[in-house]
């Protein structure tokens, strides 16, 4: 049977309750009714019928009057009222005996009147007295029936009261845990529901969700512990230390490495806290407290001095985009931070040695080149300047190596002091002069007077403001202008180089600072190494400024840097 017929018929039920209550108790206030108002109607009028005519009887007898008419008009009253079993008989001798006392005045008769009314009052008194039994009786049924009706509705509803809610509520407060199990992936729960009812279809219905999402879980489950011991072989055989953090900073997994670094077991890393952990492990809380690490960390691992680079990734939820942890990943760079000091010490050797040779080359060709040694015809003076072309270029290339090997080694000696914007641009335009009449190029420069000193090393920032220079006057057209300006920025000077040439692609503007790095495809990479932007910059942020470019296409690219003022 469905919920809303059930419904239905409990309100039904109730309806019933209440229309068989008011039916019994109208259907016996009635009787009772009409028992009362038969005594009324029926035998009391005959007594008062009875009174009139004996009231007329006494007024004969004492006052000697016979006015026959009130009596003959309550005996014709009573006469039409007779309603007792013997009433009519008495009032029949009534009848008799007033016709012939009209007649003939005999008090015998009026005797027998008198003995008539007695009757016919005493008749009707003890139908009254019976009557009132009966009514008395009848409401006494009455009461008794309706008191058993009324107990007997009350029990069936109060039984229905208390039965008929749990039914509904019952099975949904059976379906509200389920959900609340399920919501909690507990999804081995069941309701047991065994009415054929819409709860009982729904209940069936959770059961098969339920029992789908177990087997799904379970098969998932498998799945997940398989692949989760698969990833964490794979993290613990990494040569790389790996730290797991989760959204409140928990340690969720280490492998073996990061263990050994931070000199700890991994069951006393995993599930902890991390901020409660680094109060005793000074590498943990380097590690927490810096978001990158932009230089090498040091630490004693493989009884020897090693290099790591700490890189951070951070693990977000695709429908959210909420960050869900943090992954700590320690590269071992210790063989290339070795190979990188060879390298370096390498370099800085040979550069020195080269600087030898070339200076006595450049030194033989200006004896060659004095016409004293000798004339050279047109021939041999063009082999000399290809020569000096490129022994300036060697000379070039080792000075840059020298400063390379100079900054790598973190050994950048400044020579600081106050210095204005106007000499910075001055000392370097007069250094590229000659190269920038050669392209017939006109320098435009804008460096108001006012500009506060900067506390700078002279030679080192008038190289970069050179470099700049040099590389504009390269890539820019002949008979062209190349604009310098200065300008305050508040705490700092900062300097700009515009150039009106091919320009630098987007895509490769973030490497321009890089090392080696030069332009694909542009047929003047042959006149650089690609270590003048990378020097600059480490010369540059060694005094606290910044550096960087700004270029498109076909407009042309301007270099600015800043160097902070002097106090």
């Amino acid at each position: 049977m469905k919920i809303k017929n059930k419904i239905s018929l409990g309100l039904i039920f109730l309806f019933s309750v209440i229309v068989l209550l008011g039916g019994l108790g109208t259907y016996y206030l009635n009787q009772i009714k009409a028992d009362g108002q038969a005594i009324l109607k029926d035998n009391n009028e005959s007594l008062e019928y009875v009174q009139l005519m004996q009231k007329e009887l006494d007024h004969w007898q004492m006052e000697g009057k016979t006015d026959f008419d009130n009596f003959d008009k309550a005996l014709r009253f009573q006469e039409i009222n007779v309603t007792e079993i013997g009433e009519k008989e008495s009032t029949l001798s009534l009848r008799i005996a007033f016709d012939e006392f009209k007649k003939d005045h005999d008090p015998a008769h009026m005797a027998e009147m008198k003995k008539a009314l007695y009757s016919i009052a005493d008749v009707n008194r003890n139908a009254i007295v019976r009557k009132n039994d009966i009514a008395q009786r009848t409401a006494e049924k009455a009461t008794s029936f309706l008191v058993l009706i009324t107990g007997l509705c009350l029990l069936l509803s109060f039984s229905f009261i208390l039965n008929f809610p749990s039914y509904i509520a019952g099975p949904i407060k059976q379906l509200t845990e389920g959900i609340k199990q399920i919501a909690n992936k507990n999804y081995e729960q069941r309701i047991h529901i065994m009415t054929k009812d819409e709860f009982g279809e729904l209940a069936e219905a959770f059961n098969l969700m339920a029992e789908k999402l177990d087997k799904y879980e379970h098969s998932n489950l498998a799945k997940l512990l398989f692949e989760k011991g698969r990833i964490d072989t794979i993290i613990n055989n990494m040569n790389d230390a790996i730290i797991g953090l989760d959204e409140k900073n928990n340690i969720m997994f280490t492998n073996q490495v990061a263990s050994q670094l931070l000199g700890a077991n991994q069951n006393d890393l995993v599930g902890y806290y991390a901020p409660d952990i680094a109060l005793k492990n000074d590498l943990l809380r380097s590690l927490l407290q810096q978001n990158e690490a932009s230089a090498p960390i040091k630490i004693f691992a493989d009884n020897k001095e090693s290099y790591f680079t700490k890189e951070l990734l951070e693990v977000k939820i695709p429908e959210t985009n909420q960050v869900a942890g943090t992954v700590i990943t320690l590269k071992n760079i210790t063989k290339f931070q070795e190979l990188d000091v060879a390298k370096t010490n390498f370099i800085a050797t040979i550069s020195h040695e080269l600087k030898t040779p070339i200076s006595a080359i450049k030194m033989s060709l200006k004896l060659l080149e004095n016409e004293k040694v000798g004339l050279l015809n047109q021939e041999q003076q063009h082999l000399v300047k290809h020569i000096k072309d490129d022994s300036e270029r060697l000379l070039k290339i080792t000075g840059e190596l020298l400063d390379l090997t100079q900054v790598e080694s973190g050994k950048i000696q400044l020579h600081e002091q106050e210095i204005l914007p106007d000499n910075i641009i001055k000392f370097a335009t007069e250094a590229v002069q000659t190269l920038a009449e050669q392209k017939q190029i006109f320098f435009d420069i804008q460096c108001p007077e006012n500009l506060s000193k900067v506390h700078a090393d002279l030679e080192k920032t008038v190289w970069v403001m050179v470099n700049l220079l040099s590389n504009a006057i390269r890539y820019s057209t002949d008979q062209s202008k190349i604009i310098i300006k200065a300008e305050d920025i508040g705490k700092s000077i900062k300097f700009w180089v515009q150039d009106f040439g091919k320009g630098i692609d987007e895509k490769f503007q973030e490497r321009i600072f890089e090392k080696f790095f030069q332009v694909p495809n542009n047929t003047k990479s042959q006149y650089g190494t690609g270590l003048g932007l990378a020097i600059s910059k480490d010369f540059i942020e060694a005094q606290g400024g910044n550096i960087g470019v700004k270029s498109e296409l076909n407009l042309g690219s301007t270099f600015y840097f800043s160097i902070p003022k002097s106090i």
